[in-house]
């Protein structure tokens, strides 16, 4: 069994000599698993969890840290870390889905890694290591696939790397990638109906819109089309120094919806309106390693630029909504939806979202020779990463008097900028007490400055009916608004139009908006003349502390103590408060095993979580993403991995248990006493939202993967193998919730209950090839072979929406041939 070696820490060592919980899968197993995507390989990763409602969206969770709902463009920060090489991908609201291919290995880091990789790394890292330029000659490869889904369509993959030595110091390596991810959920006919204008006798009266999806029906709806590629330059300058730029770029354009609904049907939905996303991302790197005296010192920097852009269909927002409001003759009805003429329009929305995200880190470090009995890893970090978030609430042939001023149709509209900056200095230390006796300790100092600018919500004239304020209102119908939109936006005299409107004064004039694209600006702080985005800001220290013992060269024990953590930030509801910073600590013990001359490796650990006040996102009034501060949470588990290669047989086997729950109840509104009590702001009384001891949701409590490959030589240069892998993890909670109070009705309602669990499932993949002599490979392959449905995740449109609960899947039956060539 060959040895794999890792840079976990910053150094290039053994994985089993790592003194953390971590797997590593090598480019060996990547290429014999077909690895190409996320989902892929997180399934190989027990301890490694996710939420996803299609391709580029999906939040990273490990250890059970998750308290579901995350993942908003303007949430918390991610749990888990994500880097490419040496630089951070972590990105706001979907993790990046980075192609594999011509990877080394992809490392997984469990529990807090606060000191080395920083605050987005509270729970874990993932870490995807591509193969680097290679003076030793000129080579590459090309592989192919082709496969068909069950109940869907056809699909495939072209991907190829070539690596070009220009002289003994100097090589590129350039990769290039196509997949075409056939759809499988088809978005079947059917119709929906809206109330009509109310009568004396029936609120929810007739002659109503009837709506068909008929321009949009199809089958295989849900395709996505993958393609880039990545180039790195190796520049040796002389014996000590080496210079490597990096390029990649990736673009992915999906089509329609990656859940189905059970209420239609069997991998079927019924959408009305136009959906699709197109996610592009380029990122250029810089690494520099070298040597100062013996010592070794790397800088790291990056720029990443991700655009996308998607629309989705809110009708379902739009159904449920018409039903809470029948009793004013619907959600038109309700809300006055009218066009230009004063006539009742189809109140169907459509949401259009794009996002501008873009992030710049730059990291130095040195480090101590690895063979001294005392060592040591520094080094400073920054990072400043941006979005630009703009979300337009669609609905045909609104009156410019009920939309967002100057978006003739837009409802509801989102348009801020958001802004994270971290800084650090960071170091670790170990020594060597004893020959066989390690000590580490190792800790970071953080400062955050995170900020939020910009606009969000109705226009001039929203709920006209409310107040009795006729619907030819001019210019704004400051009184009749909610706590948003163009009545909460501020004015030159610092004060709001609504503060203005209802004390009877005629309004001074807007500020300038702040955000390009937005009317004006209700989420900011005035100061002096003019207007500063909302800010919070901390700064502290984490810690870890580490001991290791090896009695032998083939067995390490380890015990850990470490805190993670994840900055506070601000909810984009200007009248929310901010939420605080989260905190992890980890106590930990593991082992890490070689047996039987090398054929076995057997490593594990044991480990308890506290997490304190964990932040906690949620659709709110009006289904209104809030984040705030829940109670503390405890998670304990036991994640094990073994690896056993007699020959012809190698066999790998990696499972997980997690235990987590919270430690008080989870309040509706955010009560530090946690005994749920007081009023909230809309009068109503406070609930016990979970109740202390509810498990956490989103992972499964149990996790188990096993692969197995048997080959047999096939005459004197081909060898053929057969493959299988089985993967089996338990039911986990949706959503924490079990009482909140329904909108409108003030009803109390179970989302758990509502958005269902999601079920256990087993899956199987089987692969029967041949490798050719050392340049040629073969292969047919069924994934998923009983055809099971695994849920991925389950979600809804809207908070109200709890009756139509869409379920994500993993892929149906699939079968292909796979063919490589080398040169």
């Amino acid at each position: 069994m060959s040895d794999i070696i890792v840079t976990a820490q910053k150094r290039d060592e053994n994985i089993q000599t790592v003194p953390i919980s971590m797997q590593a899968l090598s480019t060996r197993k990547l290429d014999q698993l077909n690895i190409s995507n996320f989902n892929e390989y997180t399934q190989l990763l027990p301890s490694v969890a996710f939420q996803t409602s299609q391709p580029g969206v999906t939040t990273v969770y490990m250890r059970g840290v998750a308290s579901g709902g995350d993942g908003n463009h303007s949430g918390s920060l991610p749990s888990v870390g994500s880097y490419l090489d040496e630089q951070p991908v972590t990105t706001i609201g979907g993790t990046l889905d980075i192609h594999i291919y011509d990877v080394a290995r992809i490392e997984s880091l469990s529990g807090p890694q606060g000191t080395l990789y920083g605050a987005s790394s509270e729970a874990g890292t993932i870490r995807i290591i591509t193969n680097k330029p290679d003076t030793s000659g000129f080579y590459g490869r090309v592989d192919g696939e082709l496969n068909t889904v069950n109940k869907g369509g056809v699909g495939g993959k072209i991907e190829g790397m070539i690596n070009a030595p220009f002289s003994s110091n100097v090589a590129l390596r350039v990769v290039g990638f196509y997949q075409k991810d056939a759809g499988y959920i088809d978005n079947v006919a059917g119709t929906r109906t809206f109330c009509g204008p109310a009568t004396a006798t029936n609120p929810c009266g007739p002659g109503g819109i009837s709506l068909n999806n008929n321009a949009f029906v199809k089958k295989d709806y849900n395709d996505t089309e993958t393609w880039g590629g990545r180039a790195a330059l190796k520049v040796d300058l002389d014996d000590n120094w080496t210079v490597t730029p990096t390029v990649l770029y990736q673009e992915q354009r999906s089509h329609g919806s990656y859940g189905f609904d059970p209420r239609v049907g069997d991998l079927q939905v019924q959408h009305f309106l136009p959906e699709y996303r197109r996610d592009r991302f380029i990122q250029g790197a810089l690494t520099i390693e070298g040597k100062v005296g013996n010592w070794d010192l790397t800088y790291a920097g990056a720029y990443l630029d991700r655009r996308d852009t998607q629309s989705s269909d809110y009708t379902d927002y739009a159904e449920a909504y018409d039903n809470l409001y029948q009793k004013q003759g619907g959600l038109a009805g309700y809300f006055y939806y009218r066009d230009a003429a004063g006539n009742t329009i189809n109140p169907q929305q459509r949401v259009v979202g794009t996002d501008h995200f873009k992030k710049m880190s730059q990291e130095i470090r040195v480090a101590s020779p690895s063979t001294e009995r005392f060592r040591i890893v520094a080094g400073a970090f920054y990072q400043r990463q941006s979005n630009l978030i703009h979300q337009d609430y669609r609905i045909a042939g609104l009156a410019p008097e009920l939309s967002v001023n100057g978006l003739p149709g837009t409802l509801w509209l989102t348009q801020q900028h958001r802004v994270d900056k971290d800084y650090a200095m960071f170091g670790e230390a170990s020594f060597d007490i004893l020959p066989k006796l390690t000590l580490t300790a190792g800790a970071r100092a953080f400062i955050y400055d995170n900020s939020l600018i910009g606009f969000f919500g109705f226009g001039r004239n929203p709920g006209v009916g409310d107040d009795g304020i006729p619907y030819t209102a001019t210019p704004y119908n400051a009184a009749g608004s909610s706590r948003t939109g163009v009545a909460a936006c501020y004015l030159t005299n610092g004060q709001t139009l609504r503060q203005m409107v209802n004390n009877g004064q005629n309004p001074a004039p807007f500020f300038p908006a702040t955000v390009a694209g937005g009317p004006c600006t209700n989420l900011a702080v005035v100061s002096g003349n003019g207007l500063l985005p909302k800010r919070t800001q901390g700064q502290g220290v984490t810690y870890k502390f580490n001991a290791t013992w090896k009695p032998t060269d083939q067995l390490m024990l380890y015990a850990t103590w470490s805190r993670g953590f994840r900055p506070g930030g601000i909810n984009r509801r200007a009248d929310v408060s901010n939420y605080a910073p989260d905190y992890l600590t980890n106590y930990e013990v593991g082992w890490k095993t070689t047996l039987l001359n090398g054929m076995l490796r057997f490593n594990g650990a044991v480990y308890q979580q506290n997490w304190d006040s964990f932040q906690f996102a949620f659709l709110g009034v009006n289904s209104f993403t809030i984040i705030q501060n829940g109670p503390n949470a405890r998670i304990r588990g036991v994640e094990m991995d073994a690896n056993v290669n007699t020959g012809p047989l190698a066999l790998t086997v990696a499972g997980s248990y997690t235990d987590a729950k919270t430690r008080q109840n989870l309040c509706l509104g955010a009560d530090p006493t946690f005994t749920c009590t007081g009023l909230l702001d809309s009068g109503q009384p406070n609930l016990v939202s979970a109740a202390a001891g509810t498990r956490l949701p989103i992972t499964p409590q149990f996790k188990i993967t096993g692969t197995a490959r048997y080959t047999v030589p096939l005459g004197a240069s081909a060898k053929g193998y057969i493959q299988a892998l089985v993967s089996h993890q338990s039911s986990a909670a949706s959503d924490i919730r079990s009482a909140v109070y329904a909108p409108g009705t003030g009803d109390i309602i179970n989302p758990a209950a509502q958005l269902g669990r999601l079920r256990a499932y087993t899956t199987g993949n089987l692969a029967v090839g041949a490798e050719i002599g050392s340049n040629y490979t073969l292969e047919v392959f069924a994934q998923n072979l009983w055809d099971e449905r695994g849920e991925i995740s389950r979600f809804q449109a809207c908070g109200t929406c709890g009756d139509r609960p869409y379920i994500v899947p993993i892929q149906p039956r699939t079968i292909g041939i796979r063919a490589g060539a080398k040169f």
